[in-house]
């Protein structure tokens, strides 16, 4: 009887620290409480309290049943000879009914090797019944997950989770875009980003640099010579941040870090064209380090004062 109670604490033990780690796997305990209101707290607290008075019952009836147990098997001592409700259980469902040493004559099987031998005892109910679970399972399944049943086929589940994840990657796409800053902004002379750029170009930046980029208030787009670095993030950091000294306005509130980057590369793409009416050059010569870094020679008809 000891051994049922502890069995059944143990059990009831493991199936409450196993929801809790499910639960705390998907969000904390302290998150998921901070943002309860006050009616689903008090709902929580009542059924805590719930779950609380039935293990203190349940803990009560063991208690009391073994109590009641052991006074039977003292005022009648022949009782506490037979097995209890948990043997009959054990051997009925878990263990089987073993032959005893004396009969094991009857089970042996004729091979011997070297002494030793082999009894050919039935299989454990418990493995039977698991077997038998997993034949009533894979027909459940079979059935359910084909066109017969209710449930998704594999080709189906497949191509759920491809839409799922085609989502997540465009929301990983949109975030990676919106965290483009000065210093992971990449060098991207492809056509697209050109066009784009060219575009973004030709709406806001033609009134202080001129179509061909060749200057007018602001300076020549088209030379080697920057007053602030001909990086691409030094012309991303212009163009965001602005030289409000000079008339440069900042732009990061009225473009996206996307569309920053679009037009840092377009600028940059102008370097070596022929403007119609270049401005002189201002600032210092800007020296291409890596072979990536050197300005396009197609122009897109378009132009921002981002040399300041």
């Amino acid at each position: 009887m000891k051994k049922t109670k502890i069995a059944l604490l143990v059990s009831m033990l493991a199936l409450i620290s196993r929801s809790a780690m499910a639960q705390e796997a998907e969000k904390g305990l302290f998150e998921t409480l901070g943002e309860m209101d006050s009616s689903q707290l008090t709902l929580l607290i009542i059924i805590m309290v719930v779950l609380g008075l039935m293990v203190l019952l349940m803990i009560l009836l063991i208690y009391l049943t073994s109590f009641i147990v052991a006074l039977l098997n003292k005022e009648n001592p022949e009782m506490a000879k037979e097995p209890s409700w948990w043997d009959n259980f054990k051997e009925k469902f878990v263990t089987g009914k073993l032959k005893p040493i004396e009969e094991e004559e009857e089970i042996l099987l004729d091979h011997n090797y070297d002494g030793i031998v082999e009894l050919d005892n039935y299989m454990p109910p418990w493995l039977k019944y698991v077997f038998y679970g997993t034949i009533l399972f894979a027909v459940v399944y079979l059935v359910n997950n084909t066109n017969v049943g209710f449930g998704k086929s594999p080709t189906e589940e497949y191509q759920a989770e491809l839409a799922e994840e085609a989502i997540a990657a465009e929301e990983r796409k949109a975030l990676a875009l919106a965290s483009i800053d000065e210093t992971n902004v990449a060098l991207d002379q492809s056509q697209t980003m050109l066009e784009m750029g060219g575009t973004i170009f030709q709406n806001n930046c033609v009134a202080c640099h001129a179509s061909d980029g060749g200057g007018g208030v602001g300076p020549n787009l088209t030379d080697k010579f920057w007053l602030h670095g001909g990086s691409i993030s030094d012309v991303f950091s212009v163009i965001k941040y602005g030289v409000p000294e000079k008339g440069m306005i900042p732009w990061q509130d009225q473009l996206s870090p996307e569309e920053i980057q679009q037009v840092a590369n377009f600028v940059l793409s102008l370097e070596g064209t022929t403007p119609a009416n270049p401005k002189e050059p201002q600032g210092e010569e800007y020296v291409r380090e890596t072979e990536g870094e050197t300005g396009g020679e197609e122009t897109v008809s378009n132009s921002l004062q981002v040399n300041g």
